[in-house]
């Protein structure tokens, strides 16, 4: 066999397309990123076999975001004259309801889906940049609304209430994600084109 023919065999290996190639890349990155949030869960709650107490006290940058988010819904109601108290984990409106933030508000998973799709997307980096930044903001002004909505207008005892608040932040966000990742995936491959 000549090296000719055999050089001609080593090219012969099927090529993934570019679409499953960006769905390996999605999903793997996906999994990476919320992975890394669960690990994290893990190493910040005290009991775990994970638990590491400086990473709790230092660099707990999930409770810095529910930090965050609890004390800007606080903000924003005090500047519509409502009264509050806040916690670590919650928020007390005054003669209105008690708004507990756990980990599962905090949007993580759409974060994660959003961040692992713009930055595998095939595209230039700096719109890519913007777009993240911009779009991560945004979801978490939505999860803003869902927290001073939620704290006016949530009643366990009335009979008709917003029952899974979760479903709907998750379908309002990921509607949001589809209409704004179908006007970004256009702009980038027009600029790769």
């Amino acid at each position: 066999m000549s090296y000719e023919s055999n050089r001609g065999m080593k090219g012969n290996k099927p090529k993934l397309s570019p679409a499953l190639m960006f769905v390996i890349k999605f999903l793997c990155l996906f999994a990476f990123i919320y992975g890394f949030y669960i690990l994290y869960l893990a190493v910040i709650s005290p009991g775990g076999k994970l638990y590491s107490k400086f990473f709790d006290e230092h660099l707990n940058f999930i409770n810095w975001l529910r930090y965050a988010l609890i004390e800007s819904s606080a903000a924003i109601l005090n500047l519509l004259g409502y009264q509050t108290k806040t916690a670590a984990d919650q928020m007390l409106v005054v003669g209105r309801n008690i708004v507990y933030v756990g980990y599962d508000c905090l949007g993580f998973g759409v974060v994660s889906f959003f961040t692992a799709f713009v930055l595998t997307y095939p595209g230039v980096l700096k719109p890519k940049l913007y777009f993240g930044a911009i779009g991560l903001v945004t979801i978490q002004l939505i999860n803003l609304a869902r927290f001073v909505i939620i704290s006016l207008y949530w009643h366990r005892s009335a009979s008709v209430y917003l029952s899974d608040h979760h479903t709907i932040f998750n379908i309002v966000v990921y509607i949001f994600i589809a209409m704004s990742l179908y006007f970004y995936t256009h702009y980038q491959d027009r600029l790769i084109s």
